[in-house]
């Protein structure tokens, strides 16, 4: 598979989205996960079909997502051998509202729902957006690799926390959760009588090296007590056009859905569901081919470190294009993307945002261009030897 080829600079910086306008023409803007590619040809065509036809009103809301939601089961089904129900899949804005009006039907007002840190800054705010208090389990580290604390997930629950809030895979690890970890997740919470909200937006971007489970595949249990938030917008790109589905699997999340006020699928945009059905159905070349661009990247973003800032710490992420970077060692404190933003010009995003595991962190996006990777390592490294 041909490597997907990223847009030019002078292509890319006459974009008007956050990545390319937050900040000035001499920064490189390696922090919002947004990718640098270009829109897969056959979701352009679809969108520029619809332009032509004037289609960008309403979504309906008794049939508009069903069109997305058929493309993702079938995407589902030949990638991951996994096989939701459209049935049982609503449309709505994006992921964040998939998590936030899940959690305000599954808690009540103080409830403590478990996030994992490091992970998605906002994950930090959707629980309270939802009335719940945040309870962290970080993660594990054994010096290899990191997995779910769950002796203390477990302990978490006991005490009194409703559920949690999974990132699988998770960011901004690039950390592809085996099944087996999910499935002892899933009996923990079983026995608690908890539930599972797992945001699975980077799962159609898993590398070649790794496996994706879908939560809700990994048990009966999952099935009746989880409930999944897809989209394809990381996957393609797509954040703009604003399409998010709830996935669930049995009658509890089912009654979920169906609970769900009209509105809620109302703020689907009409774009998105186009551009997620094409996508899924008829994208899967390009899609392959990004990911073989972000492998390499993610090899050579390992090579510059070891011979231009050997005293980085990096895990090459088997997920997605995020990579985290520990770079304590250089002496920029606990925040080195806002130190580096100023001494070297690259924008990161910054690793306590992430949680206090991220003290010392930052996160890079590499879905660029390989010279894009070379250059941002090489602006680091002169800001290190100035220092």
């Amino acid at each position: 598979m041909e490597p997907t080829q990223a847009e030019s600079l002078d292509v890319l910086r006459q974009r008007t989205s956050s990545k390319w306008r937050a900040f000035g023409p001499e920064m490189l803007p390696m922090f919002v996960a947004e990718m640098d590619y270009p829109l897969a040809p056959v979701i352009k065509a679809a969108l520029h079909d619809a332009v032509e036809l004037g289609d960008t009103g309403y979504v309906d809301p008794r049939s508009g997502g069903r069109a997305a939601a058929r493309a993702l089961a079938d995407f589902a089904g030949d990638r991951w051998d996994w096989h939701p129900s459209p049935e049982l899949m609503q449309s709505t804005t994006d992921v964040s509202v998939v998590v936030v009006e899940s959690l305000r039907r599954l808690i009540e007002p103080g409830d403590g729902v478990i996030i994992t840190p490091p992970v998605y800054p906002p994950f930090f705010e959707f629980v309270p957006e939802a009335g719940g208090t945040v309870v962290e389990v970080p993660l594990v580290d054994d010096g290899e690799t990191w997995a779910l604390d769950l002796a203390g997930i477990d302990a978490a629950l006991a005490a009194g926390a409703r559920g949690i809030l999974l990132c699988n895979p998770h960011n901004p690890l690039g950390l592809v959760h085996s099944r087996e970890q999910l499935e002892a997740l899933s009996a923990i919470v079983e026995r608690h009588g908890g539930f599972v909200v797992s945001d699975e937006i980077h799962g159609p971007l898993v590398h070649t090296d790794a496996a994706f489970t879908p939560y809700l595949d990994v048990s009966e249990a999952a099935r009746e007590h989880g409930i999944a938030a897809h989209s394809a917008s990381k996957a393609f790109n797509l954040a703009g056009l604003k399409c998010g589905l709830f996935v669930a699997a049995g009658d509890r999340m089912r009654a979920l859905i169906r609970s769900l006020p009209e509105e809620v699928v109302y703020r689907t945009g009409i774009f998105g569901v186009i551009a997620t059905r094409v996508g899924f159905a008829e994208g899967r070349d390009w899609l392959d081919g990004t990911v073989a661009a972000i492998e390499a990247n993610r090899r050579l973003l390992t090579a510059q470190l070891a011979e231009k800032l050997p005293l980085a710490r990096y895990r090459e992420p088997h997920a997605s294009y995020l990579a985290w970077l520990d770079l304590g060692a250089y002496g920029w404190g606990e925040d080195p993307a806002r130190v580096l933003r100023r001494a070297s010009g690259v924008v990161l995003s910054n690793g306590p945002r992430f949680g206090t595991q991220g003290r010392g962190f930052a996160r890079m996006n590499i879905a660029c261009a390989p010279e894009l990777v070379v250059e941002a390592v090489d602006r680091i490294a002169a800001a290190a030897a100035d220092r």
